[in-house]
Formats: structure tokens, C-alpha cells, sequence
């Protein structure tokens, strides 16, 4: 009984030694906003557009050289 109440014991402390941690005074939005970029998420995006845009046009384009074929 004795071993169960202190694994109970050292488990308490594990949390609240990691609750306290996260007590860290609230930043404001202005701090958010500056300290977040943005760029390279919507570069990778935008580069990820281009690729399917990229695949749409191949693809149609391939099909529009196999109906020329099959017409001959």
C-alpha cells in the first residue's frame, strides 16, 4: 500500500512540476501576429497549386494528342 501511494505521490508532482511550467504570462495579439511568417507556408502552397496545375494541363493535353491519334 505504501509503494501505491507513492507512485500516486510522485505522479502529483509530475503534473503540477509540468502545469507550472505553462504558466507564462498571456502574450498579446500584436505579439502572435510578429512572431509568425507566413511566407514560406504560402509559397509552399502556391508551389503546390502550380504542380496540380501543372499535371491538369499534361493531362489534358494528352488527351487531346490521343484523340488527334485515334481521328487519323
Amino acid at each position: 500500500m505504501l509503494k501505491s501511494l507513492k507512485k500516486v505521490l510522485v505522479a502529483a508532482l509530475g503534473v503540477f512540476a509540468s502545469a507550472s511550467a505553462f504558466a507564462v504570462a498571456p502574450a498579446t495579439l500584436a505579439d502572435l501576429t510578429t512572431a509568425i511568417s507566413f511566407a514560406d507556408v504560402s509559397l509552399a502552397i502556391l508551389a503546390v497549386a502550380a504542380l496540380l496545375v501543372a499535371v491538369g494541363v499534361t493531362w489534358k493535353g494528352a488527351k487531346m494528342v490521343l484523340r488527334a491519334v485515334r481521328g487519323m
